[in-house]
C-alpha cells in the first residue's frame, strides 16, 4: 500500500519531531560523543550551591562561578558553549527565560565565527533562524531567553549568563565589568595564542574557575578536510615525543629546545606545512610562543653595561602602564633596562617616581609625542611640558619615518636586556609583541598590543640614531 503526499509529508514531520526530541534528550544525557567541553559547563552549572552571607546576600558555597575553555582548533570549545546555549534556553530556562550576553573583541568577528554555528544549530533544532536571511544579526530569542551579541569593548547590561568567545582577544576590563553583572554562570573559551595572558595571571588561577584543556582529538565529529589540515601543522615524527598534563613538550624525558629535537616529520616539512607555532596552539592547544615575534632573539643579561645611555618614556595613565627605561648602544648592541611599568596618570607622581629611582634630571628623557590621550588635564603633549617644568631634560620624539622603519632598523641589532624585578612584564612584551596578520598572511605592520616597553625603547632608539643625544653617567 502506497503513501499519499500528506502521508509521507506529515510522516517527515514526525521523524523530525523524533530527531529534535532526541537531541533535546541528549543535552541532559550524556554518551560518548558527548563533548567534554560541554559536560564540563552543564555539570559546573548544576553543580553550584548558593547560600547566604552574614549581610543575607547570596553567597556561592560549592561550585563555580565560571569555566574557562583552553584547546586546539576544532576541539568542540565554541560548538560545545552553543549546544550549552541550547540546554539554558530549552530546558533550564524553559519556563522562565534568562539572558545571554555573547562577547567578542569586536561585533564584525561573529559575522564569520558564531552566526555560522548558529545558524546549523537553530536548523538542527527546527527552531526560528534570523541567521537564515539577515547579515546583521545583534540579538535573537530562543524560546523565551534572549541572546545578546556585543563587541567593541561593550559591556552591555546585566546579564544570567556570560560568553567570552576566544578570549584571547578581549580586554580584562570588559571581563571585569561584565562578571560584576553577571547573575548566574559565566564561561570563556580560545586558542592559546599567546604565552602571557590576564586569563592566565588572574582567572584560571582562581579556585572558583574550572578549566579544562581540549584538542582536535576530543571531537569525534571533525570532518577528514579539517583533520588532515591540522596534522600537516606537526613538525616531528607523530609519537616521538609526549605531552605531559602539564602542557610540556617532552623528548627522550626532557623538553624540546634547540639541543633536544625529535625527529622530524618528514612528509609535513617537504609539504611545507610543518609549522611548529600552529602545532602548539592549534594542534595541542598548547601556549607557546607567540608565530610572528618582532624581536625573537633577546639576550637577558644581569646587569647594564658601564656605557653611556639616555632615557625612553611611553606614557600610560590609567589602563595602559608608563613605560621608563634605560638604552644604550654600542656597535650592533642595543642594551635596555626597564625601570619602570605601571601606570601613572600625572606629572606630579611620575617626578615623584623617578626622583625615587634615582634618576638624574641632567640624562635626556625621549617621550612619545603622540596626542592620543588629551584631554582637558591629561596628555603627552602636557606631560611633556609639565616634566620640563619640574627639570627634566625631557623631549618629545621626531616621528619623521614610521614605526616599521625603526622596529626594523632596531633588528639589526642585538639585543640585550636586563633581567631584574620587571622581567615578568618584559618577558610578555618580548613573547606577544607580534607582526599582524590579515586572512592568515603577515604584513609589515605590528599588532597595537605589548608595546610599552618597546615603545619607549624605539623612542630612545629614534633619538639616538637621529640626533646621538647621549651623555655618560660618570
Amino acid at each position: 500500500m502506497s503513501l499519499t503526499d500528506a502521508e509521507i509529508l506529515e510522516l517527515e514531520k514526525l521523524f523530525e519531531e523524533r530527531d529534535v526530541d532526541r537531541r533535546i534528550h541528549s543535552l541532559e544525557n550524556f554518551n560518548e560523543l558527548t563533548s567534554p567541553n560541554y559536560k564540563l559547563l552543564h555539570d559546573s552549572v548544576n553543580g553550584q550551591e548558593w547560600g547566604y552571607d552574614e549581610d543575607n546576600k547570596p553567597k556561592l558555597i560549592n561550585g563555580v562561578v565560571g569555566v574557562v575553555l583552553e584547546g586546539s582548533s576544532r576541539s568542540t570549545k565554541t560548538f560545545g558553549g552553543v549546544f550549552f546555549i541550547m540546554y539554558l534556553c530549552l530546558i533550564r530556562h524553559k519556563e522562565d527565560g534568562c539572558t545571554i550576553n555573547i562577547y567578542r573583541e569586536t561585533y564584525n568577528e561573529f559575522k564569520t565565527t558564531l552566526y555560522d554555528d548558529f545558524k546549523r544549530v537553530l536548523n538542527m533544532f527546527k527552531l526560528p533562524n534570523k541567521f537564515m536571511d539577515n547579515d546583521e544579526v545583534k540579538n535573537f530569542k530562543i524560546g523565551k531567553s534572549k541572546i545578546h551579541f556585543l563587541g567593541d569593548g561593550k559591556h552591555g547590561g546585566g546579564c544570567d549568563y556570560a560568553f567570552f568567545n576566544e578570549a584571547m582577544m578581549i580586554k580584562q576590563s570588559v571581563f571585569d565589568q561584565v562578571e560584576m553583572r553577571c547573575r548566574k554562570f559565566w564561561w570563556m573559551d580560545y586558542n592559546p595564542s599567546f604565552t602571557q595572558h590576564w586569563v592566565f595571571d588572574s582567572v584560571t588561577t582562581r579556585p572558583d574557575v574550572a578549566f579544562l584543556r581540549t584538542t582536535y582529538k576530543d571531537n569525534p565529529f571533525i570532518s577528514p578536510t579539517e583533520l588532515n589540515k591540522i596534522r600537516g601543522y606537526e613538525p616531528w615524527q607523530t609519537g616521538s615525543y609526549e605531552v605531559t598534563e602539564q602542557g610540556e613538550l617532552l623528548y627522550r624525558g626532557e623538553p624540546i629546545s634547540e639541543t633536544n629535537q625529535p625527529p622530524p616529520h618528514i612528509e609535513n616539512i617537504e609539504n611545507g606545512t610543518a609549522d611548529e607555532f600552529m602545532h602548539k596552539c592549534y594542534g595541542l592547544g598548547l601556549r607557546g610562543a607567540m608565530k610572528g615575534v618582532i624581536f625573537p632573539q633577546i639576550t637577558w643579561i644581569d646587569e647594564f653595561p658601564d656605557l653611556a645611555y639616555h632615557y625612553g618614556l611611553d606614557f600610560g595613565f590609567v589602563s595602559d602602564p608608563c613605560a621608563f627605561g634605560k638604552y644604550a648602544r654600542e656597535g650592533r648592541n642595543i642594551y635596555l633596562e626597564p625601570l619602570i611599568y605601571q601606570a601613572i596618570p600625572t606629572a606630579q607622581e611620575l617626578d615623584a617616581t623617578l626622583t625615587a629611582l634615582g634618576v638624574s634630571k641632567y640624562v635626556p628623557i625621549t617621550a612619545d609625542s603622540s596626542d592620543k590621550y588629551v584631554s582637558e588635564k591629561k596628555g603627552t603633549t602636557l606631560m611633556v611640558r609639565e616634566l620640563f617644568d619640574l627639570g627634566w631634560e625631557i623631549s618629545k620624539v621626531s616621528k619623521t619615518k614610521n614605526v616599521m622603519y625603526w622596529l626594523l632598523d632596531m633588528k639589526n641589532y642585538k639585543i640585550h636586556i636586563v633581567k631584574n624585578h620587571l622581567h615578568k612584564e618584559v618577558k610578555r612584551e618580548v613573547e606577544n609583541y607580534i607582526f599582524k596578520e590579515v586572512n592568515g598572511i603577515q604584513i609589515n605592520q605590528p599588532i597595537d598590543k605589548f608595546n610599552h616597553f618597546w615603545d619607549q625603547a624605539r623612542y630612545a632608539h629614534m633619538s639616538h640614531s637621529s640626533n646621538e643625544i647621549f651623555v655618560d653617567h660618570n
